[in-house]
């Protein structure tokens, strides 16, 4: 199986950035570890933070993982 399409869409001005996995919007992440929380929630349980940098099948619009200020 393979993962879902991921999404980051660029901060915001307060820093947030939101995240839609799969189609659907999941929230608003504030780091990495919100996007890794958002993909165990979606079903990727073992996903961490180092995971989530590495993904290349997460879209990172904007800026990549290091990027969390407007």
């Amino acid at each position: 199986m393979s993962p879902p399409p991921v999404i980051v869409y660029p901060p915001d001005e307060d820093g947030g950035r939101r995240v839609r996995i799969d189609g659907t919007l999941s929230g608003r992440a504030f780091s990495v570890r919100d996007v890794a929380a958002f993909l165990q929630e979606a079903g990727l349980q073992s996903f961490d933070e180092m995971d989530v940098v590495r993904a290349e099948w997460i879209t990172w619009r904007g800026g990549g993982p290091d990027v969390w200020t407007h």
